[in-house]
């Protein structure tokens, strides 16, 4: 098996190496990561320049582009074999509720899910220093499971895992995605020649406590995992449209 392992938070991410750790066992990893930091890239492709390769160490390189262009360097560059895998993270901070149609984390997952393998997305829900050892162990052991139960097609998994010693785990809850209250997004400040500029993200998220969400289980001490669909169309609304008789 290969499991091509990335991020959003760069090649210089500790988690890189934590995660090659606990994925070894399973097979050959190739890690091809962005060269900096490209948190909330989301599904972003670079069209308008050329991309660069760099090797960094053995079956480790980075990218100058998105998660999206590293996923799809690995299925379509260099590379003779595709992955088999697709793991990305481990991000530094949550990717629950409505963030993950942001985060690059998870457009990595979902990319490989494109490309018709399982995808993977972790998240340890801190932005504090760690070295994601202990979250890696998690990881590790959730990719595991489902190597040998299997996944649907289309399907990824999105893994948050709390912040907090292992001993004060509770153990693992499948969830569904939250929801999150958008207060203080974009932030005004004045420079100083008097001249407004903005900040998109103000305070910290503030989730609907709401009981079988991935922020109600992280928040009460589980690992959430959220078995994602790549399938947005509303099927019921399609039927009931149907009846419209839309017209030009």
């Amino acid at each position: 098996m290969r499991i091509l392992v990335t991020n959003d938070d760069g090649i210089g991410s500790p988690a890189l190496s934590q995660l090659r750790r606990v994925l070894q066992p399973f097979g050959q990893v190739i890690v091809i990561a962005p060269d900096r930091n490209q948190s909330a890239m989301s599904q972003a492709l670079t069209l308008h320049r050329p991309l660069r390769l760099h090797e960094v160490g053995e079956d480790t390189y980075s990218l100058d582009g998105t998660p999206t262009d590293c996923v799809l360097f690995a299925f379509h560059g260099k590379f003779t074999e595709r992955p088999d895998l697709v793991v990305s993270g481990i991000n530094h901070g949550p990717n629950m509720g409505e963030d993950v149609f942001y985060s690059g984390t998870v457009a990595a997952a979902i990319e490989g899910v494109l490309q018709g393998v399982p995808g993977v997305a972790a998240s340890l829900v801190t932005r504090k220093p760690t070295d994601f050892r202990e979250a890696a162990d998690v990881v590790g052991n959730l990719v595991r499971q489902t190597l040998e139960r299997g996944i649907e097609p289309r399907t990824l998994l999105n893994i948050n895992i709390p912040f907090r010693p292992a001993t004060e785990w509770r153990g693992v809850r499948v969830t569904r995605l939250g929801s999150r209250v958008y207060d203080d997004t974009l932030v005004r400040k004045v420079d100083p020649r008097g001249r407004d500029y903005f900040w998109i993200g103000g305070e910290d998220p503030v989730w609907k406590p709401e009981d079988g969400t991935d922020f109600h289980a992280v928040d009460a001490g589980w690992v959430s995992v959220t078995p994602m669909k790549l399938e947005l169309t509303d099927h019921a609304r399609c039927a009931d449209m149907q009846g419209w008789d839309l017209r030009l």
